[in-house]
């Protein structure tokens, strides 16, 4: 028996449940593993409250990351005892995920445990960190680059604004952090944030072109922020998109696109191919400060889950939150 975090469907909508199962239950795959550590990230908190219809299949186990160890496998690019970790590829939504101390999957989803990272690191780092470095990468592969400007980073005391911001700033960049935490501004400041706004600068309607003022933006918020900051970029500049924690709408225009060449650039986490996963990894190792980590993320035991993921959709976390699925 292990224990996990179960989503039924019921007549009124959806449970969920900190509950024991069997090994029996683990659904078909050609890798098993003890899971170590996993994380809670904004969609899972969609999931475990039923904000959002996340959850294809039902019964579910959420988390759509872990890391832990091999326990037995019948794919040929793992065995028993490697250390390994997962992003997305519809874990926690169509196959059950890593709220669990045992997980049962396609061993293509997955990539080696990063040598420079614990396992509770990686998950400190999670899908979010990930997706945050894959936005950084699109913008640098973009050609933006230190001296044209301003970086913004909205959403930033998240998981995903939190590690892009140190990442651009050991990457040389100038940031600006927009939040809805203003009283956390030493706190993204430590990261190496240069200016910290008020996200009700952006989080209106605003005028289809405004003054230019970033060279490149990292957006995980959508919705009217993600219009604004598109119409507050510089000419031939750069949005990295990869969230939608305000709306999945985009009420924009295309002036800044015409008008002044601003690309859009859209970042997927999920259905990643691993050549790109590694090579952001590679990043997280070399850029990602060991001391940033440690301020980003919080611990926080299996069964308390589920609050927690409701504190996540009010808003009021702050960074990464790691989950021990063991304790």
């Amino acid at each position: 028996m292990f224990s996990a975090i179960v989503i039924e469907k019921n007549d009124t909508g959806q449970s969920v449940a900190c509950t024991s199962l069997d090994e029996a239950d683990l659904p078909d795959g050609n890798v098993s593993i003890d899971v170590d550590y996993s994380t809670l990230n904004y969609k899972d908190a969609l999931a475990i409250t039923g904000s959002s219809p996340v959850v294809r299949k039902f019964p579910m186990v959420p988390g759509i990351d872990l890391a832990g160890t091999v326990t037995e496998s019948s794919h040929a690019d793992w065995a028993a005892g490697d250390r390994v970790a997962l992003n997305g590829w519809g874990v926690g939504e169509s196959h059950w995920g890593g709220l669990a101390q045992r997980a049962r999957l396609n061993g293509d989803w997955l990539i080696p445990l990063p040598a420079a990272f614990t396992a509770h690191a990686a998950m400190a780092i999670g899908t979010a960190g990930y997706a945050a470095s894959l936005c950084v990468d699109a913008l640098i592969d973009f050609g933006v680059s230190p001296d044209q400007g301003e970086i913004l980073v909205t959403g930033a005391s998240g998981g995903v604004g939190s590690v892009a911001i140190a990442l651009l700033a050991k990457a040389g960049f100038t940031v600006a952090a927009s939040t809805g935490k203003v009283d956390e501004a030493e706190y993204l400041q430590s990261l190496g944030a240069t200016t910290v706004i008020d996200r009700a600068e952006l989080s209106g309607a605003g005028k289809p072109m405004q003054k230019e003022r970033w060279a490149g933006v990292v957006d995980s918020v959508g919705s009217h922020t993600l219009a604004n900051a598109c119409a507050q970029t510089r000419y031939g500049g750069a949005v990295a998109a990869c969230g939608l924690a305000q709306g999945m709408d985009f009420p924009g225009s295309v002036a800044p696109f015409i008008l002044r060449g601003v690309s859009l650039l859209g970042v997927d986490s999920v259905m990643a191919p691993k050549s790109r996963r590694l090579a952001t990894w590679d990043r997280l190792a070399r850029d990602l400060d060991a001391e940033a980590l440690e301020s980003i993320a919080h611990d926080i035991a299996l069964s308390e889950s589920i609050t927690a993921a409701r504190k996540l959709m009010d808003g009021t976390v702050r960074g990464r939150i790691v989950v021990d699925v063991n304790r």
